[in-house]
């Protein structure tokens, strides 16, 4: 009889180097500590230097390294500028959590403005083809690297409260990823769509009826979804997770009621 292997553990991320966009709040704040606490060297982007400073501080504390690179990924010289520094610093790009995302306020087909629509289509699905791109280029020559897009439940069914820009957004955010598992994997290179339902982060504020305090402890937690990030960074090389999908357990309306099953 022949014997298999016993299951591998995830490898550790030590030595290997992480960029993480819009890692000064939530999800990407929550996955930068993560990804550094498994051993990831990581690079903070986002638009706002103070809070991309409490994150690097934060990795620095729990002994890691972290490279803060203010910058806006809707501008391709911006992101340019972005994985530059880190082969500076580093010499290496092995991931790229694309996690940038914005919303309006004004989000449905009626109430949007074109100047809405143009900026969250740049920041949520031109940022993350830019950044990819660039991390590609030095994947390819590493022959390995792993590009996870944070994209959301919009993307897979558009809906009234995510709003036709966002959800049209992040639609082509998940086919980016497709088309990165279908042209780079003779290099080693992998990609996943991690499509979360609710998740309590800044973003929600920004919602025409913000929920209640109630509702936003039933959603998803940011550490559950990096959690989730970074069982797909730590796989084994050979090993794709092509996209997952996760949802808050008890599901609650505005009011933080609970929805039970019809």
């Amino acid at each position: 009889m022949s014997q298999h292997p016993a299951p591998s553990t995830p490898r550790s991320l030590q030595e290997t180097v992480a960029v993480v966009t819009g890692a000064g709040t939530g999800i990407g704040r929550a996955a930068a500590i993560a990804l550094a606490g498994a051993g990831a060297r990581v690079a903070l982007s986002g638009r706002r230097p103070g809070p991309l400073e409490e994150v690097a501080s934060a990795i620095q504390q729990q002994g890691g390294e972290a490279l803060v690179m203010p910058g806006d990924v809707s501008d391709p010289h911006e992101a340019d500028a972005l994985f530059q520094a880190v082969l500076e610093r580093w010499g290496r790009v092995d991931i790229l959590l694309n996690n940038a995302g914005i919303n309006t306020r004004a989000r449905n087909i009626h109430d949007i403005s074109l100047e809405d629509w143009q900026q969250v289509i740049a920041v949520n699905l031109s940022g993350s083809f830019y950044c990819a791109r660039k991390a590609l280029e030095t994947m390819r020559r590493q022959r390995r690297g792993t590009i996870i897009n944070l994209v959301s439940g919009a993307g897979k069914r558009a809906g009234a409260i995510p709003g036709v820009a966002y959800s049209a957004s992040k639609a082509g955010q998940a086919s980016l990823t497709e088309s990165i598992n279908a042209e780079e994997r003779a290099f080693n290179i992998r990609a996943c769509s991690i499509f979360p339902g609710e998740v309590d982060t800044p973003i929600i504020d920004q919602r025409p009826v913000v929920p209640s305090a109630e509702a936003r402890a039933a959603m998803l937690q940011p550490e559950d979804v990096a959690a989730a990030i970074l069982l797909v960074a730590a796989l084994p090389q050979r090993a794709t997770i092509e996209d997952i999908t996760i949802r808050p357990t008890t599901a609650r309306d505005q009011r933080g009621e609970e929805r039970l099953p019809s």
